[in-house]
């Protein structure tokens, strides 16, 4: 097989949507190696009268400056998760409809892909827009691009309405989860294993832990109208140095999924009072958003495009824009059930219908 990351074309954003998903997925950009399609995308823009662009790191904004009343701002991640032997891409058919098939077509270079022909063909749109492409978004929340991007250069989010364009299957979801990781350390005492009893095993003293994430039920919050489904899971166990010794400590990774109703700082309040006895040590955390949808420009989207208004149960970039004070919404082709999966793969009628809808109401024609 012909090795992935090899050098591709330039960027024919005349093509239609699905041919400029199958491009772009098909250039290489795992997180912390997006300079080449960030690269493409300036190049694909650079002639465009009615933008002006701007580049942060390998962050891209292209935005119209035609003195409207309002501005959208339209944002879209160009990283992927790591590649499992999944591109490059292939077209297949399953129950009469063509899907693309391939590391990145859900999440979310097909959202990608229509926004930059939208970029490059709407030169008169009923709103101003600002364009955004970033990286490092499938990372640490301290790398991520968009954040970056808000540090650097924070004028640059002057707005009236956020999209992103993560994978909603072309409806819209509204605001999002709260993420929260953490590490529940036990402590011991090492021993030879041929004497455990002398020792005290760090391992043993996570079964508490375990017994009540596996016997967790989620809440479903409703917030703003939506209902939210919380989560809370183990994602990763550590602890022994050697097959011979009874460990001093073992670590278990909990990740919390939590309604937009709650903070950050509630969400480790809740988390501490379920493992009291645990020293716990918060590794990363995002606030959510709540669903912004009360908001005239949002409901003016939700009509404009025909879509259901649904809840975003993964963290997405709108609580940034949230954060800001911008409503935001995600809108998108693919099934968000498929991100990351080795089979990720997305219908190529989304990939059109959701271009269509939303250049009808960025003209102004829904």
């Amino acid at each position: 097989m012909a090795d992935p990351r090899t050098s591709r074309p330039a960027l024919d954003l005349s093509a239609d949507a699905v041919a400029i998903t199958q491009a772009i997925c098909d250039v290489w950009s795992v997180s912390g190696e997006e300079r080449e399609l960030a690269d493409l995308i300036v190049d694909a823009l650079a002639d465009a009268p009615h933008l002006e662009l701007i580049r942060d790191g390998d962050c891209v904004v292209a935005r119209t400056n035609l003195g409207r009343d309002r501005r959208v701002v339209i944002a879209g991640h160009i990283d992927t998760v790591p590649v499992n032997d999944n591109l490059p891409t292939r077209f297949e058919n399953v129950d009469g409809r063509r899907w693309l098939r391939g590391r990145g077509t859900v999440d979310m270079k097909a959202g990608v892909a229509m926004q930059l022909k939208l970029a490059r063909e709407l030169a008169d749109p009923i709103a101003d827009i600002t364009w955004m492409w970033y990286d490092h978004e499938e990372v640490g929340a301290d790398r991520n691009g968009l954040g970056r991007l808000a540090r650097n250069r924070p004028d640059l989010f002057r707005g009236d309405f956020a999209i992103l364009g993560e994978p909603s299957n072309g409806q819209v979801e509204g605001g999002c989860n709260g993420t929260l990781r953490v590490e529940l350390r036990a402590t011991g005492r090492r021993s030879h294993s041929a004497r455990s009893w002398v020792g005290v095993n760090a391992i043993h003293k996570l079964a508490p832990a375990l017994e009540r994430l596996a016997a967790f039920e989620a809440e479903t919050v409703t917030v703003d109208g939506l209902d939210y489904r919380e989560g809370l899971s183990a994602v990763g166990v550590s602890g022994g140095i050697a097959g011979n010794v009874i460990p001093d400590e073992a670590v278990v990774v909990v990740n919390y999924r939590f309604a937009p109703s709650r903070s950050v700082d509630d969400a480790i309040a809740y988390v501490r009072a379920i493992f009291p006895e645990y020293e716990l040590t918060v590794t990363d955390a995002a606030e959510g958003a709540r669903p912004g949808l009360d908001d005239p420009l949002a409901q003016q989207f939700v009509r404009a495009v025909g879509a259901e208004a649904r809840p975003k149960y993964g963290w997405t970039d709108v609580a940034r824009f949230s954060a800001m004070g911008i409503p935001a919404v995600n809108f998108g082709p693919g099934d968000p059930m498929l991100a990351h999966a080795d089979d990720e793969r997305v219908d190529c009628d989304e990939i059109l219908a959701s271009e269509r809808a939303l250049r009808a109401w960025l003209t102004g024609g829904a």
